[in-house]
């Protein structure tokens, strides 16, 4: 086989976490900074979604020890508004994203024989551009000690009119979450039509559609989602910035507005971002399940379809969030009925995955746990969501704790879990080493039984009638004992993630590399690839000759790929600076509307510097060389 020509790896640094022994702590920084490799963006998103992620739990642990006993006083009722309101906008938009997109980076390329995504450097721009959206949201936890106003984000993570109008949500709160989300919301956009377009143009040879790998479908429906959905809670913010910096009246029923029109647009957006977050948690576990039962898919197609059928269906279903607000009968029964639908899929999946596993040699390392543990808790999350498919069901569970328990059943139970499993499967891809399968059992353990300690005693205590949102509550109520069970949980679950990070750690300080191209005896295209990949992947592009081209070649089952003879061309865009800058210019520019809503003048002044910047960026970006 002739040796293709390779990058120059000064110019293209390998997309390992560790530097070259020669190269400067700075430059190795710097090389961070500029790369446009699918690997090291992949990296980023992890470690940023990572960071979120206990920022998240540490909101989450105050908000239950607030919660442990009844008429306690850790935080006042403001703090704790704000708390809840960044818990659930952090973990959705900032942790299970975030981390499902950094599965997508590293893996898609890989998984259909590509080098890289079909825009590297759009790539870049929306790492970046995901992380100006998640400062912007945190950064009023640093202004708060210093300025005369709320700015911490506190009208819930769904935003209902007209609690988030001017009226009602003085000072700059909202103008921070309008703009972080807004922002975080092109970032999604970007990334979603690269890899939609990465997907369709860049599979390897003989790679037919039925043939890629059940993740890659799963991210592929995703991305669908994110550029159906997205628009929406675009629009619907749009309107908010105008209600508030303008004056205008769309949701203001005084002036002809209907606070009606923010829930239609935002669970439109807000019921496909469910299976946003929980399909690439299903595109995991249909890669592990497999491969520790060994074992091919059952009824891989019906799996793919029924993704698909859920993407379609989620569409049609947002109104069960609006049950209590008197749509009327006929609504009310027409997503009724989808929201049964929809159930319909789901099950598939779970059946097809049960008989992936029956008469198989299961081998039950971490990520196999993981991967069991997420079918068993996204089935009990699933069966309590058949529950609020009923009107009338729903409209006594919709606001109280029986809910809170439902979604984090098909969320942390569900999208965690299945995160998790794909951390432990291929992080030995990533790194070249192994997560230590000890530290992993007992980890799998604290998570487990934490999660179910604290969220399953809410199913008893909603039914009970404890309302969501609650500062705090009376005693005597029978709520006490059930509330300080699911505080320890939650301290529980905070251990097994505190564990977790130990051994991420101890993991990567290891010097020695052990793990080899496909320690798991897995079936897809990366484990071809060295462990970690090279920079460009592949030297040969494969032509692939079947669904499991890895695991046939291996136990000669067929010919499953082949490595073509012969000399490819490899070109890698050189790292560049310019989608950090085009990032940093778009963050700015929607930011100078938060600024505005104060000061006018400064903030349009704002606006035009942003929009110099941002011309700057666009031009040089293109005129850049090698681009």
């Amino acid at each position: 086989m002739a040796t293709p020509a390779h990058a120059d790896p000064a110019v293209h640094p390998a997309s390992t976490a560790a530097g070259s022994e020669n190269q400067s702590y700075g430059a190795w920084l710097l090389s961070w900074i500029m790369t446009s490799d699918h690997k090291r963006i992949g990296i980023l998103y992890g470690l940023s979604a990572l960071f979120f992620f206990v920022l998240g739990g540490i909101e989450a642990l105050i908000i239950r020890t607030q919660l442990a006993r009844p008429g306690l006083h850790v935080v006042d009722p403001a703090t704790y508004n704000a708390l809840f309101t960044m818990h659930g906008t952090t973990m959705i938009f900032l942790g299970v994203m975030p981390f499902s997109a950094a599965f997508f980076n590293y893996l898609v390329p890989l998984q259909i024989g590509a080098r890289d995504v079909i825009f590297p450097r759009l790539n870049a721009f929306s790492f970046w551009l995901f992380l100006c959206g998640g400062i912007i949201l945190n950064v009023p936890f640093v202004l708060t000690p210093f300025v005369d106003m709320r700015v911490i984000p506190d009208g819930g993570w769904f935003g209902y009119a007209t609690l988030t109008e001017k009226e009602y949500s003085p000072g700059a709160s909202i103008d921070f979450w309008v703009c972080g989300l807004q922002i975080l919301g092109i970032a999604s956009m970007a990334a979603g039509f690269n890899f939609i377009v990465t997907i369709f143009n860049l599979r390897a040879p003989g790679m037919t559609l039925l043939r890629m790998p059940v993740f890659t479908w799963m991210t592929l429906v995703v991305q669908f989602l994110v550029v159906l959905s997205f628009p929406c809670i675009t629009i619907a913010l749009v309107l908010l910035l105008f209600d508030r910096q303008f004056g205008t009246h769309f949701y203001i029923p005084e002036g002809g507005g209907d606070p009606l029109l923010w829930q239609h647009l935002f669970w439109l957006f807000g019921h496909p971002e469910v299976y946003i977050l929980i399909l690439p948690a299903m595109g995991i576990v249909s890669e592990v399940l497999p491969t520790f039962s060994r074992k091919p898919l059952f009824g891989a197609p019906f799996v793919i379809f029924s993704g698909i059928t859920i993407g379609l269906l989620g569409f049609g279903v947002w109104s069960h969030h609006m049950f209590t607000t008197g749509l009327g009968a006929a609504a009310d029964a027409s997503f009724a009925v989808t929201t049964m639908l929809i159930a319909i899929p789901t099950g598939v999946k779970i059946f097809n995955w049960l008989a992936t596993i029956w008469g198989g040699q299961l081998r039950l390392t971490t990520a196999m746990l993981f991967a069991l543990g997420f079918v068993c808790m996204f089935t009990m999350g699933g069966l309590s969501g058949i529950m609020h498919a009923s009107p009338p069901v729903d409209l006594q569970q919709q606001d109280s704790y029986f809910v809170v328990a439902h979604f984090h059943y098909v969320l942390f139970g569900g999208a965690v879990f299945g995160l998790l499993a794909g951390i432990y499967y291929w992080f030995p891809k990533m790194s070249g080493r192994f997560l230590s399968e000890s530290w992993g059992r007992v980890i799998f353990g604290l998570v487990f039984v934490g999660f179910n300690t604290t969220f399953f005693p809410m199913h008893i205590v909603g039914a009970a009638g404890m309302p969501r949102r609650i500062f705090t509550y009376e005693a005597g109520l029978g709520w006490e004992i059930p509330n300080m069970i699911e505080t320890a949980g939650a301290f529980i679950i905070a251990f097994g993630v505190l564990f977790f990070i130990i051994d991420l750690i101890r993991c990567m300080m290891a010097k020695e590399m052990t793990a080899g191209p496909n320690p798991w005896d897995a079936s897809s295209l990366e484990w071809v690839c060295d462990s970690p990949p090279k920079v460009h992947n592949f030297d040969i592009t494969p032509v692939v000759y079947s669904d499991r081209p890895v695991f046939d070649k291996t136990h000669g089952l067929g010919p499953g790929y082949s490595l073509p003879v012969g000399h490819e061309h490899i070109h890698i865009p050189p790292p560049s600076l310019r989608p950090l800058f085009l990032a940093i210019a778009v963050a700015w520019f929607l930011a100078s509307w938060l600024i505005a809503g104060q000061a006018m003048m400064l903030g349009v002044v704002s606006a035009l510097l942003a929009t110099a910047f941002m011309l700057y960026s666009c031009f040089s970006w293109f005129l850049e060389p090698g681009h």
